[in-house]
């Protein structure tokens, strides 16, 4: 019976700390020994019954529970993946290249291999407001430069879904899934095939001819965008936690406030926010109508930032009430993230849970000096695409934070 409690402490160390049924099992396994050791001769074979059965159950809880490590690989591979095809789209829209490539087809477009072809490709694009009323001037060899940069976004987050699917596939098929991961994966299917029809549906608005007067400035819906974006940052947000959750298993070493756990959360979701504000930034070019920090031009708030009507349609249609807001989440982003510094050194975390807060702290005082840096120097591609990617970076860091939190005791 010793032997046996000590098999089933080792079976149960290697568990998760959240699944209270070993831990039950192994109790009952103890007060068996304990209660039963004078008959013990008399009940042998009725013990080893259920001390087998006990085995049993403990592995099939282990089966059902945990996943390979290969299968975490896996998820982090494919948030990887994600992360570049966020800097890639954003790159593409800094260089003004999305609306070049004016059809789009499930397993990719045909790629123009002469100069009659390259000619026929770029035909289809004159045809379209953005030649007509912006690029009318633009010659063959500038528009080859654009159009290979939309395919290689495109052709990016077609390879995202063979690597994805085809091993998803593969896994499923051989039961290497566990039940949470089998619904998680179902999940990611979801939103990475919505992924490749939003991405087509925000094109197509750029497409439209809905620009009629001198002023318009062709480009995607601001509101498609910031859709096309949240999506990728919410599949690289299933993606990474799936990474963490099995690679990166919790152990219980100390204990975090209620308050603290709360903070945590809602400085996750205010990094999101802030990343689609900066989506209607971009989709507005709101990052040009007031160059100077921290004052916009000479004021703190600018006499146009209600001047649409109704009132508020300014938040999402008027650019400087646009990048007005996206300063003040960005600036509340920094002061939170902060605060939750202070308040990691002074609670009993453990050290991996620490250092997530510290990262998350320092690399929010980078990302605002990066978002002022593009500001002031009127937003260069290699400055805004770092920020882009800093603000998914940036919520890496709280998913981590998250992840260390979630199974410590609360009080």
């Amino acid at each position: 019976m010793l032997s046996l409690s000590k098999c089933l402490c080792g079976i149960s160390t290697k568990m998760n700390p959240n699944f209270t049924v070993g831990k039950t099992l192994l109790l009952k396994s103890k007060q068996l020994s304990i209660t039963h050791q004078p008959s013990i001769h008399k009940t042998s074979i009725s013990s080893n019954l259920n001390l087998n059965l006990l085995k049993k159950s403990f592995s099939n809880i282990q089966k059902v529970e945990t996943d390979p490590k290969y299968v975490g690989y896996w998820f982090l591979g494919c948030s990887g993946m994600v992360f570049v095809a966020v800097a890639l789209g954003g790159i593409t829209r800094l260089t003004e290249s999305g609306l070049s490539m004016v059809s789009w087809k499930l397993l990719g477009e045909k790629l123009p291999t002469t100069q009659t072809q390259w000619l026929e490709e770029f035909n289809n694009y004159q045809q379209y407001p953005e030649f007509k009323m912006k690029n009318a001037s633009m010659t063959i060899e500038e528009f080859k430069w654009i159009w290979w940069m939309e395919y290689a976004h495109r052709t990016w987050g077609r390879c995202i879904g063979a690597a994805f699917f085809i091993p998803m596939a593969g896994f499923w098929l051989t039961r290497k899934f566990s039940r949470t991961t089998k619904i998680h994966s179902m999940i990611c299917s979801v939103l990475l095939a919505g992924q490749g029809l939003m991405g087509w549906y925000m094109v197509k608005s750029g497409l439209e001819n809905r620009f009629d007067k001198p002023t318009d400035v062709p480009r995607v819906s601001q509101y498609r965008l910031a859709s096309h974006l949240g999506l990728a940052f919410v599949l690289y947000s299933f993606l990474l936690t799936n990474s963490l959750r099995i690679l990166l298993p919790v152990t219980v070493t100390g204990f975090v406030t209620k308050k603290f756990v709360g903070l945590a959360m809602a400085a996750k979701g205010l990094v999101f926010l802030t990343a689609m504000s900066g989506a209607f930034v971009a989709g507005l070019d709101a990052g040009l109508v007031y160059n100077s920090f921290p004052k916009m031009g000479d004021k703190w708030i600018p006499d146009d930032i209600l001047q649409i009507e109704p009132v508020l349609s300014n938040i999402t249609e008027n650019p400087t009430t646009v990048q007005f807001d996206h300063r003040i989440l960005g600036i509340s982003t920094v002061s939170i993230l902060s605060a939750l510094y202070i308040m990691s050194r002074k609670s009993k975390l453990p050290p991996r849970a620490k250092a997530a807060a510290t990262a998350l702290a320092v690399f929010s005082w980078c990302q605002m000096g990066l978002g002022i840096s593009t500001l002031l120097t009127y937003v260069p591609v290699s400055l805004a695409a770092a920020h882009q990617s800093g603000s998914l970076t940036l919520l890496s860091l709280a998913l981590w934070l998250v992840h260390e939190l979630k199974t410590l005791p609360k009080v």
